[in-house]
């Protein structure tokens, strides 16, 4: 007897239900974005010279891996996130460092927020509530 020959009185076999268990994108380019001092081994000083910054951003955008900026000044915290978006659109990131446009910012998508916050993984700094205030600009 063939495993065909046992009629229909057994139930067909269940089909595989593929499930998608990623997180969903964020839809935040800040929450939980500031962290206090010393909560990264390695952070970056992104208090320098802008041309030194975007070389560095522009670096950060095609590596393997994020890094956590470390700052004091809400007005430079901006302009990392702005730049880190604008090298990973191949935009002009002494621009973005400068003069943040935050309508564009405010618009992305919650695919290039999750791609932004893979790259700038945290902001690190001991005056979290101002850095936080700073950045509430783009939440709105």
């Amino acid at each position: 007897m063939t495993h065909d020959d046992h009629g229909t009185d057994h139930p067909a076999a269940a089909e595989p239900v593929l499930l998608n268990l990623s997180a969903p994108a964020r839809r935040s380019l800040v929450a939980d974005l500031v962290r206090p001092h010393g909560s990264s081994p390695t952070p970056v000083d992104v208090d320098i010279p802008d041309p030194d910054l975007a070389a560095f951003l522009a670096a950060a955008a095609h590596a393997d891996h994020g890094f956590t900026a470390s700052t004091t000044s809400g007005p430079r915290a901006l302009a990392v996130v702005a730049g880190t978006v604008a090298a990973l659109c191949g935009e002009d990131i002494p621009t973005a460092l400068i003069t943040p446009d935050l309508r564009f910012l405010r618009s992305l998508k919650p695919a290039a927020i999750e791609a932004t916050r893979t790259v700038l993984l945290a902001i690190e700094t001991p005056h979290q509530q101002a850095i936080t205030e700073a950045l509430q600009v783009l939440d709105h």
